[in-house]
């Protein structure tokens, strides 16, 4: 299993979920996408969302040795993990907490702290161009970082976090991310079945806006709710119900 952490998250706020996961029978890996975590760039230019997506493909093909994989994403990791599927045509299973097309102005509005930078912010990261782009954006700015859970105490600590939601990510990240949309346009996937497991009481991103694009997904998909849970998915019963959603699929993939 690749466990895709979203913005503002890194791979150690995914170590207890992967630590959950493991116990029903998964290899995890996770991982800190560039920008995040103790990933560091090694390229002379700033960081964008394709080199996440480029890293993604590549660890997908070294963790590849031909037992079931499952691609699992949280929060905008859910796109993510999609992309992965398509990109590397890797993968049995996407698993996905939320799936966010920024293509779609709707979405936009609700991951940003107020309507208006989703209409702005379009035209005027597209006249971003040399140095600037390498001006660093903090996330909190931007996105309304205490919404990332039900729970105060975790949302404060992922916000302060500076490899996580306290960090920073260039200009230049931001306009590749607005500009990228899907890999392939729903209507023409073709990868294997995917699962939204989206929490039901989501005050960042509401299960409507994911499953929009699920519902334009072609091939295998579905949507189950989870009772209970904010958009970082711990509450009960939702926590248990995801566990045992991703068991069945494990076991799924295993058996064929």
């Amino acid at each position: 299993m690749l466990l895709v952490h979203g913005a503002g998250g890194n791979a150690a706020a995914m170590w207890p979920f992967a630590a959950h996961l493991s116990q029903l029978g998964a290899l995890v890996t996770v991982v800190d996408l560039p920008g995040y975590g103790r990933t560091r760039s090694r390229g002379s230019g700033p960081v964008s969302y394709q080199d996440w997506q480029r890293l993604l493909v590549d660890i997908s093909a070294r963790i590849d040795d031909n037992r079931p994989l499952l691609l699992m994403g949280a929060s905008m990791g859910g796109m993510l993990a999609l992309d992965t599927a398509v990109l590397s045509g890797r993968g049995d299973r996407v698993i996905a907490t939320c799936l966010l097309d920024v293509a779609d102005l709707a979405v936009r509005s609700a991951i940003v702290r107020a309507p208006w930078m989703a209409r702005l912010s379009v035209p005027f990261l597209k006249i971003i161009r040399g140095p600037v782009r390498r001006i660093p954006l903090p996330m909190r700015w931007i996105a309304p970082m205490q919404k990332i859970s039900n729970d105060s105490g975790l949302s404060a600590q992922a916000t302060r976090d500076p490899r996580g939601g306290g960090g920073s990510m260039p200009l230049n990240w931001f306009r590749s991310f607005l500009e990228a949309g899907p890999a392939v346009p729903p209507e023409s996937y073709s990868g294997p079945p995917v699962i939204l497991v989206h929490p039901d009481n989501d005050q960042w991103t509401p299960t409507r806006i994911s499953s929009q694009y699920l519902n334009r997904l072609a091939g295998s998909h579905r949507l189950i709710e989870l009772a209970g849970c904010g958009h970082f998915p711990i509450e009960e019963p939702g926590f248990q119900q995801f566990l045992d959603v991703v068991g069945m699929e494990i076991e799924s993939v295993t058996r064929r």
